[in-house]
């Protein structure tokens, strides 16, 4: 039997059996109905149990989105749930919009051509993958390639798979503009007639997936796949089918959910919904708002909507975000008619080293307004200047009033274009065969009297394949018609389950305001107005919320406290063991629901910062170091932990401001010196070190000064704890598996860089504390710019230190010290230690005794030793060419009554230095006073003429620092 004998009994065999199938009511592929399949930006399929989320087994494939990475211009944002793109900037700069179109639809009308001169191409491919149910290995792969008859099996799961390939030419430079893949699962709407009992959360930014009971509430389970999801689906009637899900931002997810106290008598620890005491439950509705949410995937960008709680930060409408200028469009010509209009142009140009270059192309990612559709239209007709013939063009998106009820092809559907002129050609039927049609594209096609006459002519030459697509093509009819009854049920499902989120949020934020018991033994309401820009001036900000969640049935097993309430006034003192505090007595909250009071311990008064039990061993981690390194006096001090059914709280050492408050408003700190602040911070960094622990987040808010003692005196300590990593012994680096630590804007830029050459160190912290440094002297300034643009410049390395640009003596001392602890390059850093021994830090009597030892080190040695040719090399500048025309007449003359000094030695300065201060009381009165009191006035004196002679003589003597003389100015060699 020939191969189109064995295909046709292959086709016939099909065909029966499906009408066995459809008689019987017998399923030719059967598969547990707990089974939920739950697919991730990275290409998984993840096969998971319905009623917990575990994986049973996962179907790995390609990425959902591929695109390529340019090093200075980008594509587009892809949304890799439907296909959609989102570009930035535009004729107007309009920063991002909407494209009218999805990937799908262009690969449909590929090729095609729009007016800004890009052509589109467009591929589509689809594959069945064949798989075992129980064990999730794939058995084969059914496309349009495969050379063997394979006849269902029941005891197999074919799975449909899409793969869109669109590539986009710019005619005008006669270059690849921009190309991208996309893969789509096969799966119709759920039919919301079966009344789905679950409703799936995801979050935006990462592959947590919170599943709720649509009755109760409850949150049935959560699991983290890894990556963001893309799609989840259940299996029904022989194929996958969309599950009802959202889309919300990480923080909304984590902040309407935690841990709920375990039930001793219940035997099932389950979830419930809360509300995490952020600053909007007295003052404002919470409300979920639709956004854009731009993420980031290995070295490429997407887009994705998003909804997120009234608080979170959003990037405004508009907003595009170039450093210097916005992108450039090319200008496109509008024709009279308004055929070749199209508003914003595709064509758009960044400058170099704007958002979207290799380097800072993430200062995207976030949650932006929703932006607006672009207003584009395509061509409907060539101009004379453009036709070719057999170019079709993108179709503009039919209205749904407008929609023809003979077209059975939706806009979203996956068809191609020959595809769509094939349903149109059957939908008339032959009653209009002697009619000019216009076809898609508005252009006049010819008269066709049969299907057939639209069909290529290879495909006429086979009767038998002709029947056999007349039969898939009616299979597409048939998906056709009933597809927008189906959608438009699955966006009712979605806006159901969304209107049912804001409904249980606004009846949370009514029990909250009217101090609704959730607890028989903690009251959870407070009546305080937060305010989210007042820092906390007396404790340690709250863990980043990067931190992973955890159960609370740990705190509950150790935890012993009971928490009593006793009101007092118009607040309410809450007692747990041997903490209390009242709730009204607010110092300041962060994310994750974490909050600090003001409050008492064991008679002493005491920050109290109270801690989500999802947090629990974050916390832990906290305490374990506080309690290993708080016997530093620049460490914040820890007294105790207590716990209750829902918290723990920690009490520390209850400071007065943050650093941040410090320079914001010096006049109250007045009598505070900056230079031993930032030395008794750089102290207690150093004993952190010294133990192998690494801040990981030091910036101002988390510096923070003590209140005076019984001498007046203030100290800067070092707090919150919860990012820090303690490194094993024989270690010096640490990993990034749960994330990256730390502050925008205070991140090294090893921490960000998508490959990075070596693990981060402690370097790390010594990068902050240089941001640090220059921030607290350049009173609120920062090295790497304004907020918009500093982790951007971090990574580039960019930095303009522009309060030192005067030439005087501290600049110049400041200067060095900062360019060294932010170096792009970690290993170019100072060690602590190292910028210890600094002359930053350098007392006048100090810098004073270093010139006489080295002024009496090089004495004898001769002209050409290498220490002194070191410190002659660039000599001149040191000494502003004669160092004698730039001291005042009486010393002048003082200096020729005894020997020569040559003007052009920094030796020479150095020496009569030395000679002036061992001699100073036998000096004349106008001398003396010219020089003015030993050692302050006396150092000023020089140090202010010649500015670079301190850092000169230091660093050119660095070779000297291995002997015993120089022990007090450079870290011995071997301990750097």
């Amino acid at each position: 039997m020939g191969a189109l004998g064995r295909l046709l009994l292959c086709f016939l065999l099909l065909s029966w059996e499906g009408k066995l199938v459809q008689v019987g009511g017998v399923k030719s592929v059967t598969l547990p109905e707990s089974l939920l399949f739950v697919s991730t930006l990275d290409g998984s399929l993840h096969a998971v149990s319905k009623q917990s989320g575990d994986i049973k087994w996962t179907l790995r494939e390609d990425p959902i989105i591929q695109v390529p990475v340019y090093l200075s211009e980008p594509g587009f944002l892809p949304d890799p749930s439907d296909g959609s793109l989102y570009v930035l900037g535009g004729k107007h700069k309009e920063g991002l919009m909407k494209l009218p179109f999805t990937i799908p639809e262009l690969v449909q009308s590929a090729p095609c051509r729009s007016s800004d001169g890009i052509l589109y191409t467009g591929k589509k491919q689809d594959v069945w993958f064949v798989v075992d149910p129980e064990t999730g290995e794939k058995q084969t792969s059914l496309t349009t390639s495969s050379s063997d008859s394979i006849c269902p099996n029941s005891r197999l799961l074919y799975i449909g798979r899409t793969e869109y390939m669109i590539t986009m030419f710019d005619t005008k430079t006669q270059e690849l503009r921009w190309n991208a893949t996309y893969n789509d699962y096969s799966a119709p709407p759920y039919d919301e007639k079966q009344d789905y009992k679950m409703a799936h959360l995801v979050s935006s930014g990462d592959g947590l997936v919170v599943t709720v009971d649509r009755e109760s509430g409850d949150v049935l389970w959560s699991q983290n796949y890894g990556s963001p999801v893309v799609g989840v689906y259940l299996y029904s009637g022989d194929s996958l089918r969309h599950a009802p899900h959202l889309s919300l931002a990480m923080e909304t997810l984590r902040f309407l959910t935690f841990s709920s106290a375990h039930d001793q008598a219940d035997a099932h620890s389950t979830l419930k919904w809360s509300y995490q005491f952020v600053k909007e439950q007295a003052t404002a509705q919470t409300q979920l708002v639709p956004t854009l949410y731009v993420g980031k995937l290995d070295s490429h960008l997407y887009a994705s909507t998003s909804l997120v709680h009234h608080g979170i930060s959003l990037v405004p409408r508009g907003l595009t975000l170039a450093r210097i200028e916005g992108p450039e469009t090319s200008g496109v010509t509008v024709r009279e008619r308004g055929e070749c209009e199209i508003t914003p142009s595709t064509d758009v140009r960044y400058p170099l080293g704007s958002i979207n270059s290799k380097k800072n192309h993430w200062l995207l990612i976030g949650h932006h307004e929703l932006p607006p559709i672009a207003h584009t239209t395509m061509l409907r007709d060539f101009p004379g200047t453009l036709q070719h013939s057999g170019e079709a063009v993108i179709p503009p998106r039919p209205h749904a009033s407008s929609a023809s009820p003979v077209s059975p092809v939706s806009p979203a559907s996956p068809a191609s274009f020959y595809h769509q002129q094939y349903f149109q050609k059957v939908a008339h039927g032959n009653s209009d065969t002697n009619a000019n049609r216009g076809g898609v594209d508005g252009r006049t096609s010819e008269k066709a009297e049969s299907p057939a006459a639209v069909l290529p002519v290879y495909m006429t030459r086979d009767l038998l394949t002709l029947a056999v697509l007349t039969l898939l093509l009616a299979g597409w009819l048939a998906f056709a018609l009933t597809y927008p009854t189906r959608a438009a049920q699955q966006v009712k499902a979605q806006r159901q389950l969304e209107e049912a989120l804001e409904s249980r949020l606004q009846r949370m934020q009514a029990n909250i305001q009217t101090g609704t018991v959730v607890s028989s033994d903690t009251i959870l309401s407070t009546h305080t107005n937060l305010s989210s820009d007042s820092l906390p001036a007396s404790s340690d900000p709250p863990p980043s919320p990067h931190t992973p969640s955890h159960s609370i049935s740990d705190v509950m097993k150790n935890g012993s406290s009971e928490h009593n309430l006793t009101l007092e006034g118009n607040g309410e003192e809450v007692q747990v063991g041997k903490i209390s505090f009242t709730s009204t007595e607010v110092l300041g909250h962060g994310t994750a629901g974490t909050f600090v009071f003001r409050g008492r311990f064991d008679g002493r008064h005491v920050a109290v910062k109270r801690i989500l039990p999802e947090c629990v061993e974050v916390a832990e981690r906290e305490v374990q170091l506080l309690r290993e390194s708080d016997t530093h006096p620049n460490v914040i001090r820890y007294f105790c932990t207590e716990r209750d059914r829902l918290f723990t709280y920690i009490a520390i050492e209850l400071c007065a401001a943050t650093l941040q408050q410090y320079v914001e408003d010096p006049t109250c700190f007045h009598e505070l010196n900056p230079i031993t602040l930032l030395e008794q911070t750089m102290c207690g960094l150093s004993h952190l070190h010294s133990l192998n622990i690494v801040h990981r987040d030091l910036k101002p808010r988390n510096i923070l000064l003590s209140v005076p003692n019984a001498l007046g005196q203030v100290r800067a300590v070092i707090s919150d704890f919860g990012l820090c990593k303690k490194i094993p012994d024989g270690r010096s680096s640490f990993s990034l598996r749960s994330g990256i630590p730390g502050t925008e804007g205070w991140i090294a830029p090893e921490v960000l860089r998508d490959t990075p050459e070596n693990k981060p160190t402690a370097a790390v912290d010594v990068f902050s504390a240089g941001c640090v440094f220059y921030y607290v002297l350049s009173s609120g300034q920062h090295p790497f710019g304004d907020a918009l643009r500093r982790q951007v410049n971090i990574l580039s390395g960019e930095y303009l230190l522009s309060h030192f640009m005067e030439d005087i003596h501290d600049n110049v001392i400041a200067l060095d010290l900062i360019e060294q602890m932010i170096s792009a390059e970690a290993e170019s850093r100072p060690s602590t230690a190292c910028v210890l021994k600094h002359p930053f830090f350098w007392s006048p009597e100090k810098q004073l005794l270093f010139f006489q030892d080295v002024s009496d080190r090089i004495e004898k040695e001769p002209a050409d030793s290498p220490i002194v040719v070191r410190l002659e090399t660039a000599g001149r500048a040191v000494v502003r060419t004669n160092w004698r025309m730039h001291i005042s007449v009486p010393l002048q003359t003082d200096l020729r009554r005894f020997r020569t000094y040559k003007g052009n030695s920094v030796r020479d300065l150095l020496r009569a230095m030395r000679n002036k201060k061992h001699h100073y009381h036998e000096l004349p009165p106008d001398v003396q006073e010219t020089l003015g009191e030993l050692p302050e006035g006396f150092v000023n004196y020089f140090t202010s003429r010649f500015p670079r002679l301190l850092m000169h003589t230091h660093t050119a003597l660095h070779m000297c620092a291995h002997e015993r003389l120089f022990h007090p100015y450079y870290l011995p060699p071997n301990t750097q």
